[in-house]
Parts: structure tokens; sequence; C-alpha cells
């Protein structure tokens, strides 16, 4: 068989970190050799430990973390969920909006103003170039896509990212109810 064949049998996996702070990809990475096991079976197509610049249009399963916060994260939500056959919500951020959501009890207008006004020394203004236009209020993924997994933690433990891309590997949606808890 040759590589270009294998290939076509593997499942497409891509990975993404919206707003939050990448710990859930380091737990993935924390997986160690157990993603050796992996190789055979999955092409990781998209995510900071690949070079693709843009969203593959045929995805088998996203695993996506952190919470939709910015325009840009409402807008890369959507076309992962549109090219994306099965959609993981990584952690409690992409969960519940966990930390970054605490900015959301706060008139969106004060916390640009406290942060870029009140605690700073030069150029005292929000920026208005190069940043992402920050929504008024930060979103869990399931609030703006449909989920098709949801793996609590802050971060997840290795253990449980790798059972669940095994489980979907299988063609399970795997049930985190009895092994995973928000913010463990």
């Amino acid at each position: 068989m040759t590589n270009a064949k294998a290939t076509e049998t593997k499942a497409r996996l891509a990975t993404c970190w919206l707003d939050g702070c990448s710990g859930c990809h380091m737990s993935l990475l924390d997986i160690d050799e157990r993603l050796i096991m992996l190789e055979d079976k999955i092409e990781i197509v998209y995510g900071p430990l690949v070079d693709a610049k843009h969203f593959p249009e045929s995805v088998d399963v996203a695993i996506v973390e952190g919470s939709v916060s910015t325009e840009e994260d409402l807008h890369k939500i959507k076309l992962i969920r549109k090219h994306s056959k099965v959609l993981v919500a990584l952690g409690d951020c992409a969960i519940t909006g966990n930390i970054p959501a605490m900015r959301t009890v706060f008139p969106l207008s004060d916390v640009l103003h406290r942060a870029y006004e009140e605690n700073s020394t030069i150029n005292r203004q929000p920026p208005t170039k190069e940043v992402p236009k920050l929504l008024e209020r930060v979103l869990p993924l399931h609030e703006v896509v449909k989920v098709d997994c949801f793996l609590p933690g802050c971060p997840p433990s290795a253990e449980n990212i790798f059972f669940v891309i095994s489980e979907l590997l299988e063609g399970r949606i795997p049930d985190m109810s009895t092994i995973a808890r928000f913010g463990a």
C-alpha cells in the first residue's frame, strides 16, 4: 500500500485553540508515547502542532479548546463546525466559558477601559488594529455550534483525552459522565 492510500484510511484530526490558556493542548501532548500508537489511525491536518494556515474542508474529528470571546473566534468555530463530522469541546473553557467568561459580568467598555487605559503607561487606548474585536459576552462552544462530545477538566487529563480520541476512532461518542468532572 502506498503512503497516499494509507493516508486515505486514517481519520483526519484537527485541533484548535480559541480563548484559553493552551493547557488543554499541553495535556494532549502529555499523551506522550500513546500518540505514536495513534499514528497509524490518525492524520493531524490542522492545529498548533502542524503548519496548516487554513482549516481543511473535510475533518473527521475536531478537538477545540477555549471559549468564543472574539469575532474571530466566532467565525473560526462556525467554520470548524461546518467542516467537521465530530466536534469535541475540550476543557472547561470550551464547555462553560470558565476563566475567560469572568469578564462577562462587567460591561465590555469597562473591561477595555481598565485593561488599556487605567493599567497602561503608554498609548492609553483600546487597540483598533491587529486585535480581534471582543464580543460583549464570552460564549461556550455549544451556545454557538452543535457539540458532539464534552470533555471537562481544567485541563482534562491526558488519560481522558486519549480515551476520547480512542473511542471516537472506534466510531463511538464516549460517555464522560463517570470519568471526568469540571476543574479536574
